[in-house]
């Protein structure tokens, strides 16, 4: 699916490497380890995608691709001192590793790092859109914050957390292939709607797999958003459609969080089709993403956006 860019993520793994090399030891070593855990670097791969369906390949993908996937970083970072994660990618975060005050000082400094390569591309419009991006994101991180532990968050409000926090990201990485290539409005609106929707379809299918996906393929621990009071759709949609009594358990989960009523919450959640429902949802994200790409001529990069779209649904990590 990615091998039409295998060598450019390649590259782009080396200049992460090399531009996050720092005189502060604490930095250098909490930055290795986080580049040493890998991960799919789907967003960086889904910049570059872009640029060579739009037909450019110019070497300022590569620094850009890099910015993408140390913003992401960074999120993930704050993520997890937020959540209390201990484990991600299969390996204890960087939290848990260093302890809370490195891991946030570290991801500020990769925010800051991403901003250095981004003016040094000396390109206002992608200046403009990762800016644009980077603060959608915070706004849906305070959102997820605000909505955690309540059970009365409906449908319409979570896909607005997720469509800032996770699929925002997903889009600029998707539009700047168009801007790099000087597309039309046409073509990188298009690639933008492909980027939004197909973020929505992995984080909606990562609600799912909290549920029903196994601990070691997807790298964390079951029952994660639940512990942490998450509503997440399969819950949303539990409370809404089950019975009064599977809607008072999963309520209560969410209020009081913790992992005691796991097993009853997933028996609920399967019984009323609820991960069937999410996943559902999920499908018709990516159907939208793959529509969204008709402005882009036939090519093995576009091919692979496709598969991509495809990919998000059926994963199982």
């Amino acid at each position: 699916m990615l091998a039409p860019v295998a060598e450019d993520l390649r590259r782009v793994d080396a200049l992460l490497r090399e531009r996050l090399d720092s005189d502060v030891a604490l930095v250098r070593e909490v930055a290795q380890y986080i580049v040493a855990a890998g991960g799919k670097r789907l967003r960086p791969a889904l910049l570059l995608l872009a640029c060579g369906a739009c037909g450019y390949r110019g070497e300022a993908r590569l620094p850009l691709a890099a910015v993408i996937e140390l913003i992401h970083t960074a999120t993930l970072l704050h993520d997890d001192v937020v959540d209390e994660s201990q484990l991600r990618r299969g390996r204890r975060t960087a939290n848990a590793a260093f302890g809370n005050a490195a891991a946030v000082l570290v991801g500020d400094f990769l925010y800051s790092r991403a901003f250095q390569m981004m003016v040094e591309l000396d390109h206002m419009r992608v200046m403009r859109v990762l800016a644009d991006a980077t603060n959608a994101i915070a706004a849906g991180e305070v959102m997820q914050l605000m909505a955690s532990r309540d059970p009365d968050v409906d449908e319409a409000r979570y896909l607005e957390v997720i469509r800032r926090k996770t699929a925002k990201l997903f889009e600029a990485a998707a539009r700047l292939g168009g801007v790099l290539a000087g597309g039309s409005q046409a073509l990188e609106e298009g690639l933008a709607a492909y980027g939004m929707h197909l973020g929505t379809a992995f984080q909606l299918v990562d609600d799912v797999l909290d549920y029903s996906g196994d601990a070691a393929a997807i790298g964390k621990s079951l029952g994660d958003d639940l512990a942490e009071g998450k509503p997440t759709l399969p819950l949303i949609r539990a409370l809404r459609t089950g019975t009064r009594e599977q809607a008072a358990l999963v309520r209560r989960a969410i209020l009081e969080g913790g992992r005691e009523e796991f097993a009853g919450v997933l028996e609920a959640i399967r019984a009323c089709g609820a991960l069937d429902y999410a996943r559902e949802a999920a499908g018709r994200e990516a159907q939208a993403a793959a529509r969204a790409l008709a402005p882009l001529p036939a090519s093995e990069f576009r091919q692979s956006l496709l598969e991509l779209a495809s990919f998000s649904v059926t994963r199982s990590s």
